[in-house]
């Protein structure tokens, strides 16, 4: 039987794991190519009972991924938000958190902030102070606390994933696993399944997976990382990706600035006059460099 949909709910690897009218088929790609993500909408060709060969993928509404000089890797399809999740300890980074907002931006998905461990009374205040930047910009910010606090986490969070495809992203010790298992019925069962059904051992953090709640509403858990490269992006989605650029862009002296150390630059006189953050402004200095690297996809 051939042209079965399914919905993307696991990648490991070349091997993914589809939903099809309420069984999992373990599926591969034609030949060497991996450019399937978790959320694609996919035709599948039935090789055995439990099996098939992914033949297409249906247009994607989003696609977020993340790149460094040599390759891609994708992400998530179909997302229409981003949650990152941050906390009051460990330290997280600024950059990584930017990143993934500008990611968001390029590729059209609302962004949220989590602040957890909000329990951690004495960091609280200096973690609050950081996330005011992008609070600032317009970006949501939702305290939460998923350890002394897991109730109100929930009534905090699931009002705004229902209706939506929304993955998570975040360093590890964040509490992004805590968060999932609260959001989440059965997290831990369904990710056993999973990994089972992939092949992939005890590997449960390394593969990206998709968690369906009633009809309505999916959750992407995606593995921690510490590096988020958007090779990908060029110089005209980068300004565009940063939201406070956006009141000065076409008012520079040249019409082609590239915002660096251009005379007559609307953005650097707004970092100057700190209405843009200089610690975004360099990242933008650092993403522009990144983009001229690439070696090619």
């Amino acid at each position: 039987m051939a042209g079965k949909i399914g919905t993307i709910i696991a990648a490991h690897g070349r091997h993914y794991l589809a939903q099809v009218d309420g069984i999992r088929l373990q599926c591969v790609t034609r030949g060497k190519k991996s450019d399937v993500a978790v959320g694609d909408i996919v035709r599948i060709k039935e090789t055995s009972p439990n099996q098939g060969v992914i033949e297409a993928i249906d247009e994607r509404k989003t696609l977020l991924y993340r790149s460094d000089q040599y390759k891609s890797k994708l992400l998530a399809a179909n997302v229409t938000q981003l949650f990152i999740v941050v906390a009051t300890e460990p330290g997280f980074s600024d950059d990584l958190v930017s990143r993934a907002l500008i990611a968001a931006e390029a590729a059209g998905i609302a962004a949220h902030i989590v602040l957890n461990k909000t329990d951690v009374t004495e960091l609280l205040p200096k973690a609050r102070e950081r996330v005011a930047l992008y609070a600032s910009l317009g970006y949501r910010v939702h305290e939460v606390s998923a350890r002394s606090a897991p109730d109100a986490a929930c009534e905090t969070l699931l009002p705004l994933m229902r209706g939506q495809s929304s993955i998570l992203i975040g360093q590890s010790g964040m509490g992004k696993s805590s968060l999932i298992n609260l959001l989440v019925p059965d997290a831990d069962i369904a990710t056993r399944e999973i990994s089972a059904a992939l092949d992939s051992g005890k590997h449960t953090t390394t593969f990206t997976r998709l968690y369906a709640i009633g009809t309505d509403c999916a959750i992407i858990d995606s593995p921690g990382f510490q590096e988020f490269g958007l090779y990908h992006l060029s110089e005209g989605m980068l300004e565009r990706a940063f939201r406070e650029f956006g009141p000065h862009l076409g008012k520079c002296r040249f019409y082609n600035c590239h915002h660096l150390t251009e005379p007559g630059c609307a953005v650097l006189a707004a970092v100057e006059a700190n209405t843009i953050a200089p610690m975004r402004h360099a990242l933008y200095q650092q993403l522009l460099h990144e983009s001229s690297q690439k070696i090619g996809y």
